[in-house]
């Protein structure tokens, strides 16, 4: 099967053009593609986004380090945005025929390699991250490459995970980890003041009270003060929502966006969610997309033969004779289905004379539903790559040294926990939502909620019996805590 692993580096360069194109070209290699290459001058940073398959694009990734290395030396490097490294940030992000975890694991590679060929020191973070305290990528970065160049030696919470306790003399130190995708998303405010733009972003950003899965700061960038913003779940947390708290918070302070921008790709899915929320579409859906639909049709997902076609492969392949798709996959199937029943029968009230004082709470459950229809239907495959990927761990681990390949199997293990427990948790959500349309849609539809309330209650028996069997073979009993305790709440 192939594999498809989206890199987005950001290197501390954002002005010479050609030190951009060397490490640009450094990076060149059979099967990685370049795909985006932004380079802003007041931040002084360029962020390079590339696509490949796994193996290629982590040593693509470990010789635009070198590369940054050999051109860009922090102690005279000046711009707005905070940096620790001449390549500051390397996230790896599944795109296909890879899990979270194989990403994990990939991080785990490319951080030892860097500190082996170049004695940069590295720091893992996100999913990838060997404490809590450094899953956040602000906490590494406090104080910047000064700051960390300070203590690395004499604070034990700022020792790298690779390498000595020494940052390279020109290159400072590099963060490398796995994550989802990221939208990095900025606002402009028609003015110069950038104390405004500061006070916005901490009032938006998570770690200051603000909206989940948003990081934010205020910087002044071509002569206009900018809220910055990475979105670390934009299906949780969607961009037209994080847009409108800027402007409502701008308003505050007398001010308004004039424009925003997007750093690197943004999925085309963020931007349904914006058009939908924007246009008030009625019972707006992605295939109403013409090019949505189109490739649906081309690529026989939507072809002749009724609703059977569409579902017989997915059940075949759960009577054959193999591991993957399982009961998880089911689960997480049944949730997706609870969720898309739900969705029907709101989306069939709303607009409706009979329903408009129900107007707002059925458009509320419709945005709710359909980003939890979708990462349940993301989960059908993360829950037998999961398993794949536990199952290649052990194979590994019998080549690689005792520590190291526990390392690998116990990755593997928390990932093939998690998902299920994800899914779990989504179609409780799912339930109660469904739940909460009775009474306020059409009553002749009430079986297709019992229908849905039946599904969500299926895929949560499923997912939790796939938690329980993969978390007895969990040896981090800090992790195994947090997994029973949010387990037995879904039991309750």
């Amino acid at each position: 099967m192939s594999t498809l692993v989206e890199c987005v580096p950001n290197f501390s360069e954002g002005r010479d053009k050609g030190k951009v194109d060397a490490i640009v070209a450094a990076m060149k290699l059979e099967g990685v593609y370049l795909l985006d290459r932004e380079m802003d001058a007041d931040h002084n940073r360029c962020v390079i986004t590339l696509v490949g398959e796994r193996e290629a694009i982590q040593e693509a990734a470990i010789r635009g380090v070198g590369k940054a290395a050999e051109l860009i030396d922090l102690n005279v490097h000046k711009g707005a945005h905070p940096r620790m490294g001449a390549a500051d940030v390397v996230p790896f992000i599944p795109i296909d025929g890879v899990t979270i975890g194989d990403c994990v694991a990939m991080a785990r590679h490319v951080g030892e390699e860097i500190w082996k060929r170049f004695q940069i020191p590295v720091y893992l973070y996100e999913a990838a991250a060997t404490t809590p305290e450094r899953q956040n990528l602000e906490s590494i970065r406090r104080g910047q490459f000064e700051g960390i160049r300070a203590e690395i030696a004499t604070n034990v919470a700022r020792r790298p995970d690779f390498g000595e306790a020494r940052v390279h003399p020109t290159a400072g130190a590099t963060v490398v980890g796995a994550r989802k995708f990221l939208i990095a998303y900025n606002v402009f405010l028609n003015t110069p003041d950038v104390e405004i733009a500061k006070k916005i972003a901490k009032t938006v950003r998570f770690s200051n009270g603000g909206m989940r899965f948003v990081k934010g700061a205020g910087f002044l960038v071509r002569g206009l003060a900018q809220v910055s913003m990475n979105l670390t779940d934009f299906e949780q947390t969607p961009v037209h929502r994080v847009f409108e708290m800027v402007k409502r918070e701008a308003a505050r302070y007398g001010v308004a966006p004039v424009s925003s921008e997007i750093v690197g790709l943004i999925p085309k899915k963020a931007l349904e969610q914006a058009a939908e929320w924007f246009l008030q579409v009625e019972n707006f859906d992605s295939s109403l997309i013409l090019e949505n639909r189109l490739a649906a049709v081309m690529s026989g997902k939507m072809a002749a033969g009724g609703l059977r076609a569409g579902v017989e492969p997915f059940v075949e392949q759960l009577a054959a004779p193999t591991a993957t798709p399982g009961g998880g996959s089911a689960a997480a199937a049944a949730g997706a289905m609870a969720a898309g029943l739900a969705v029907m029968v709101a989306s069939m009230s709303r607009g409706k004379k009979a329903y408009l004082q129900y107007e707002a709470q059925l458009s509320t459950a419709i945005g709710k539903l359909g980003p939890l229809r979708e990462e349940l239907k993301a989960a059908i495959d993360a829950d037998a790559d999961s398993y794949n990927s536990v199952m290649k761990a052990y194979k590994l681990a019998k080549t690689l040294s005792g520590q190291e390949g526990e390392v690998l199997i116990e990755a593997g293990l928390k990932q093939a926990t998690s998902v299920p427990l994800g899914v779990a948790e989504k179609a409780q959500e799912v339930a109660r939502l469904a739940a909460g349309l009775e009474g306020i849609t059409n009553p002749n539809m009430k079986s297709d909620l019992t229908t849905a309330q039946a599904l969500a209650r299926a895929a949560i028996a499923g997912a939790l019996a796939n938690v329980e069997i993969n978390l007895a073979s969990v040896r981090d009993a800090g992790f195994a805590a947090e997994v029973l305790k949010r387990a037995e709440i879904l039991k309750g």
